[in-house]
């Protein structure tokens, strides 16, 4: 319908019925700036929301692993969580600044605390999955509550065309949820840590929020209504002040409840968390190294799983050998007890480990001091960016693949048939390749999977396998246990080479071995062959068979 006396000749559209009036709010700044305001806050609340939420996304896949399904969890959780959120903002919309005022405040009191408290739950109880879903429903009705009243509060401010208001909230909204993706991973990860960069997040959060309120619409508030909000905000503050003040003793009191008494080395790399457990001097065999909270080197008897995983593999030619992860350095000391061996690469993503081993008095008294042997180099990077490369073609006689379980998702892709196939290309014709492939016991489908993956790479196999006190897993409580205290269990492997390659056995002539003999390793061959299932399909980067 056109209308010659209104602007632009076009009627404007009736209100719907039943919604309620927008009345012109009396702002202490003229509109324009006011509505620049708004959008400025809604981009901060952005940024601070999509922080809480890598936040839940980080933590989950930390504490509880396979990051799939803790991503999946969040994200599912919480996108369904915001539309309850929008529904219940509904009944706010009468009175808006006070219920934006509300919902930032209890919002940055949640997803400033989520991380210590998901930390907490998972020291102290063992078990995190319920609080991740809880704050990641919470937390989503407060994000989801937030659009439909800055609408509402935007409106007051000058009224506009509903579509041109949400184009111009929700480009606000997106531009801000970059800014906080690439602050978490870039900034606030790795200088302030998960916990005192939640908090920070939720400091901002509410003194935006509340400054937003209590001064752009402070008109909208009764005199008692301005004061209860005060004092919530300041509350939140404090509560938030108090936690980042203790965040350091907290961290500290919860690893001893996860790793027990004696956390020597707790540091956050750009890839992980590495513990590491025992006295400082004494015997090395006292010493556990923790990688993301999953027990990866347990002095008491790391030994049986590197020579179980290294000298299989060097009965044939081995002058060239490749280590794929292991920056700890102990395979690569099993490697450099044949005088024969004439060069050891070490590939390690995380140079934090390659450090740590080279520097820590016990962990470089436990492998043999194997990086101030001449012989060994070290390269910095993703082991399947590396084999990609043109360094490694048909370079290498023995390739020993010591990386996570595959249950782990990041690893995933080290353990697919691509992967093999790259592993393949760089060993010379007559090499071998061991891997670490998981234990066999407790896990028999995703090992069998690895070793049909392998299989698929065009490489024929021996499986076998060593028992261990534990198999590179920790899960819960039980992970601080001394060490005798842990139930013994297994580590898996797989022998693979080219056609034409010598049958496995173990060199007798291998310096000062203590857990194997020719005897054992065909007993163990023998026994894991047993166990296997047939006709499963290899693992591929399209289709990731492990779970």
């Amino acid at each position: 319908m056109i209308d010659r006396s209104a602007p632009g000749g076009v009627l404007p559209a009736p209100e719907p019925r039943g919604a309620p009036t927008v009345p012109a709010a009396a702002l202490p700044v003229r509109p324009r700036t006011g509505r620049l305001l708004v959008l400025a806050t809604v981009f901060i609340c952005a940024a601070c929301g999509l922080v809480y939420e890598l936040e839940l996304l980080a933590l989950g896949s930390y504490l509880i692993g396979d990051s799939v399904t803790q991503a999946s969890v969040v994200l599912s959780v919480m996108v369904f969580a915001m539309g309850v959120g929008s529904l219940l903002a509904k009944r706010l919309r009468h009175r808006p600044a006070l219920g934006f005022g509300a919902i930032e405040a209890g919002l940055a009191l949640l997803g400033g605390l989520s991380a210590m408290a998901l930390y907490a739950s998972f020291a102290w109880l063992g078990e995190s999955q319920p609080a991740l879903v809880a704050f990641s429903f919470a937390i989503g009705v407060l994000i989801g509550a937030e659009i439909p009243l800055l609408m509402v509060l935007i409106q007051r401010i000058r009224r506009q065309d509903a579509g041109g208001a949400v184009a111009d909230l929700f480009a606000a909204d997106y531009v801000g949820a970059l800014v906080g993706g690439l602050a978490f991973p870039f900034l606030l990860l790795p200088v302030l840590g998960q916990l005192t960069g939640a908090m920070l997040t939720g400091g901002i959060n509410v003194v935006v929020g509340g400054g937003l309120v209590l001064w752009l619409f402070r008109r909208d508030l009764s005199r008692r209504c301005r004061w209860l909000l005060i004092a919530v905000n300041l509350t939140v503050l404090a509560a938030l002040c108090s936690a980042t003040v203790l965040a350091d003793d907290f961290e500290r009191v919860a690893r001893r409840a996860v790793y027990g008494g004696e956390v020597r080395v707790a540091v956050q790399t750009g890839v992980q968390e590495l513990v590491l457990t025992g006295p400082s001097s004494g015997s090395p065999r006292s010493l556990d190294l923790f990688l993301d909270g999953r027990l990866r080197v347990s002095g008491y008897d790391e030994y049986r799983y590197h020579e179980a995983l290294v000298h299989p593999a060097m009965t044939g030619p081995h002058a060239r050998v490749l280590v794929l992860g292991g920056g700890d350095g102990l395979a690569a000391r099993e490697v450099l007890r044949y005088p024969d061996v004439t060069s050891v690469t070490v590939v390690e993503i995380d140079p934090g480990v390659v450090r740590l081993a080279r520097t820590d008095p016990m962990l470089s008294a436990l492998n043999g001091r194997a990086y101030e042997d001449p012989r060994l180099g070290v390269v910095t990077q993703d082991a399947f960016r590396w084999l990609r490369g043109p360094a490694a073609h048909g370079r290498f006689d023995v390739i020993v693949s010591d990386l996570p379980d595959p249950g782990i998702t990041p690893s995933t892709k080290l353990y697919s048939q691509e992967f093999y196939g790259l592993a393949a290309r760089a060993l010379s014709p007559g090499g071998r390749l061991a891997v670490h492939a998981g234990p066999l016991a407790t896990r028999p489908r995703t090992y069998w999977t690895v070793e049909s993956t392998l299989r698929a790479a065009g490489l024929r196999t021996v499986p076998y396998s060593a028992g261990g006190r534990l198999s590179g897993f920790a899960a819960g409580p039980d992970r601080a246990q001394g060490s005798g205290g842990a139930p013994p269990q297994d580590w898996g492997f797989v022998l693979a080479a080219h056609e034409g390659a010598p049958p496995l056995r173990v060199d007798r002539n291998a310096p000062g071995l203590r857990s194997l003999s020719t005897g054992s390793l065909r007993d163990a061959a023998r026994d894991a062959e047993r166990t296997r299932i047939p006709g499963l399909p290899p693992s591929t980067l399209p289709h990731p068979r492990y779970s």
